[in-house]
């Protein structure tokens, strides 16, 4: 028998030629024009030639069935293909419609179309009759290459070439691949096409109307569609209701749900774990764990038995609200019943546990997982490897992930993003650009996320020509560039005084269609101001009004921050009155802003009276707003003043901060008053762990050494080594100099020893212990 015809396409019908498709139409032939020789000679070498193995299974006088079978075993459409070819030289072979349908799913699932539509020709030559599941194998391949507009053609494939009608289950198949694709409109045509053929609805296709109902988010008329089953004779099963629960749940209608669960009851529709399962998920949804278990409690009275899913919701529930410990206790009841922990349940637990801080033990949860034969997948390593990272754990992150090529896992776009991310968090950024490089070597493409740190990471180093590269880089690789792409490049700009840079950035984004946000147009705002080019912001405060955005505090702020600086506060106060005019409350940076304004420009009483009101409002004061008013009353030589004001803070929610601590240090050092005031303050600071700024520090180490208290100020000296952790050698050094009473060599020894320091701080009282 001559070799089957179809396969004279099938080398152009692979999926890089499906944008190439033709209209099918049915014209049968009368002959089979080519062999599979001359069909293989246009494939692509092939690497591994057709082995005996599948025919040597083969008896001479094989049967279809048996063909059928080793058809079914064949793993690449090639192999079963030239098996066929085999099959159909044979003496007295005749193929059957399954035996064609085989070749037919082989052929689908690797998107050669237009081999399928020619098969179809040599079903009908070959005498076979094709039926409608047929043409299912179609609808089932076109949702799998999503290509849903051409699923609705298959219908006119089988009724004007085929006379085949098509029926209630053809079209429920038809409509669940639309409802799982998420393609709600075809939908809608596909059932106005089933209702204009006469065709009748049964249970399941109510269900699968009401499935996408719920999936529109359009959960009153799925209900509605309940009684529109009543009306065509039709009782709602569990399955219609259920999905409304879900429906419900998803939108955040716990309520509803149940509402759901009573008219079930009502219209006497028998329940399964289904439904229980349904509503315990919604419970811990909603971190209802305690209504949960009393709902499982009342419906283990009507029989029901907690099953894996149960278990396994309620572990993830209370994993999801902290509550870890309660859920390993579940874990050791589900063992108890006979059910097994899953990956679900492991990542659950390994996901609570990380959110804690709880990194041991969601190891421990880990090398469980793999002594119990459970394989731990891309989730479970993400999780793990993102908690690392924010625990500065990086090496170990970077271990773990490259030991996940030898368990055959291949790292994920999300966990390379979460090592970059870590590495660049810890400084370490020439790792972050390698591990970067060796992501796109992998095959693994990067995304918006990844893109953005690097660049982010670029800017805050003042390596705007990398940045920019990587941008184009971004662009090239048709990875979308974003409103945070373009919004980190103009703080980076801004922020190096590179104004007219970040300007030309702000001018791209509107030719590369990217729309500007209010974070785009008061970061450029703020650099305006910075550079003291306030008209321009203000024009460019009245074009982002223009656009429908409202400016935020920042940009207030901003404004607010250039008119405080230049000693305007008149204009400083019509800032904040056009803030509260225009429904923007101002906040506590906004007023900490103005009393530093007012500080400087000597009003101290007015700045006193506003931190009084403002105090008075019920908002919480910060060190941003006490410190200039405590800065103030020091050089006004109002030292009891100050120090009330600061014992003040110290009682306040939000407690002194190093720039305060160096504040009082720094006034009582230049304040003339007694030294003993300004030594104990000293050691008072560096109990709570700031370090003092040697300049104030300078100045109490000539007054003690002018008073020969050269004791104290060895104490004071190896305070400050303790407290900033000096290493031995370095505190060798400063003591050889203090023994031999060089006192000014040992402090410009230790000055020195801490400014090398500044790139971890910008001041020495940042170092906090």
């Amino acid at each position: 028998m001559a070799s089957i015809s179809c396969l004279k396409c099938y080398p152009y019908c692979h999926p890089h030629t499906l944008n190439n498709r033709r209209p099918f139409s049915y014209k049968p032939t009368s002959h089979f024009s080519l062999s599979f020789a001359s069909t293989q000679q246009q494939h692509e070498p092939l690497t591994t030639q057709f082995s005996p193995y599948s025919t040597n299974q083969l008896p001479p006088n094989f049967s279809p069935t048996q063909l059928l079978y080793t058809l079914r075993r064949q793993h690449d459409e090639s192999s079963a293909l030239r098996l066929f070819n085999w099959a159909s030289k044979q003496p007295n072979f005749k193929p059957t419609l399954a035996i064609f349908e085989e070749i037919l799913r082989k052929l689908g699932g690797v998107g050669s179309f237009e081999s399928m539509k020619h098969t179809l020709q040599e079903i009908i030559l070959s005498g076979c009759k094709v039926r409608r599941g047929t043409f299912l194998i179609f609808i089932e391949f076109y949702a799998k290459f999503e290509l849903y507009e051409e699923i609705l053609s298959v219908v006119e494939l089988m009724e004007v070439e085929f006379r085949l009608r098509p029926d209630t289950h053809f079209f429920n198949f038809l409509l669940n691949a639309f409802v799982d694709g998420g393609k709600l409109k075809l939908v809608e045509t596909a059932h106005s096409a089933m209702v204009s053929r006469g065709i009748k609805p049964n249970i399941s296709t109510f269900n699968i109307l009401i499935k996408a109902l719920c999936k529109a988010h359009q959960i009153r008329p799925a209900i509605l569609m309940i009684g529109e089953m009543r009306n065509h004779g039709l009782v709602p099963d569990e399955k219609a209701f259920t999905t409304i629960m879900q429906g419900c749940i998803t939108e955040g209608d716990m309520d509803g749900a149940l509402r759901i669960r009573e008219q079930m009851i009502e219209s006497g529709c028998m329940w399964t774990n289904v439904t229980v399962n349904v509503l315990v998920h919604g419970f811990c949804e909603e971190a209802r764990i305690e209504e949960a278990m009393n709902f499982i409690q009342d419906m283990s009275y009507e029989g029901f038995c907690p099953d894996e899913f149960t278990f396994n919701t309620l572990v993830n529930g209370l994993c999801k609200i902290g509550h870890v410990k309660h859920a390993l206790e579940f874990v050791d009841l589900m063992l108890q019943q006979g059910f097994d922990p899953d990956l679900c349940t492991y990542n659950s637990l390994i996901s609570g546990l990380c959110k804690l801080g709880e990194v041991e033990e969601a190891l421990a949860i880990l090398n469980q997982m793999v002594s119990r034969d459970y394989s731990p997948n891309n989730v479970t390593y993400s999780t793990l490897i993102r908690t690392l990272c924010k625990e500065n754990r990086v090496e170990e992150a970077t271990t773990l992930a490259l030991t996940l090529a030898t368990k055959g896992i291949l790292p994920d776009v999300c966990m390379f993003n979460s090592l970059i991310q870590g590495l660049c968090l810890t400084r370490n950024y020439g790792n972050a650009v390698e591990l970067f490089t060796e992501m796109k070597k992998k095959g693994c493409q990067p995304d918006e996320f990844s893109y953005n740190m690097l660049i982010d990471s670029l800017c805050c180093r003042g390596k705007f020509d990398a940045a920019l590269s990587l941008l184009k880089e971004m662009e090239s690789s048709g990875c979308a560039c974003n409103v945070i792409t373009y919004n980190t490049l103009i703080d980076g700009f801004c922020k190096n005084r590179r104004i007219e840079e970040a300007e030309t950035i702000f001018d791209q984004m509107e030719h590369q269609g990217v729309s500007r946000n209010s974070v785009t147009y008061s970061t450029l705002i703020d650099g305006l101001c910075k550079n003291r080019r306030v008209d321009e912001a203000a024009m460019l405060m009245d074009q982002m009004i223009s656009e429908g955005l409202k400016p935020d505090k920042f940009t207030y702020n901003s404004f607010l921050t250039h008119f405080c600086r230049g000693g305007n506060i008149k204009k400083a106060a019509d800032i904040v009155q056009t803030m509260i005019s225009n429904g923007c409350e101002p906040d506590i940076v906004t007023y900490g802003t103005l009393i530093g304004g007012l500080c400087r420009a000597g009003r101290i009483e007015v700045a006193s009276r506003l931190l009084r009101t403002i105090q008075m409002k019920g908002m919480v004061l910060t060190p941003h707003a006490y410190n200039p008013v405590i800065q103030a009353l020091f050089r006004q030589k109002r030292t009891n003043e100050a120090m009330r004001l600061f014992r003040e803070m110290m009682e306040m929610d939000n407690p002194p901060d190093a720039i305060t601590y160096n504040v009082v240090f720094g006034g009582l050092c230049n304040s003339g008053g007694p030294i003993g005031e300004a030594v104990d303050f000293a050691v008072e600071m560096m109990e709570r762990g700031f370090l003092p700024q040697f300049p104030s520090f300078y100045m109490l180490a000539e007054g003690l050494c002018s008073l020969s208290m050269e004791n104290t100020l060895i104490k004071l000296v190896d305070m400050v080594m303790e407290k900033a952790n000096l290493s031995g050698s370095e505190v060798s050094m400063i003591r050889g100099f203090v023994k031999i009473r060089k006192f000014q060599d040992a402090l410009g020894t230790l000055d020195g020893i801490l400014g090398s320091r500044k790139r971890f701080s910008k001041t020495y009282g940042e170092f906090k212990i």
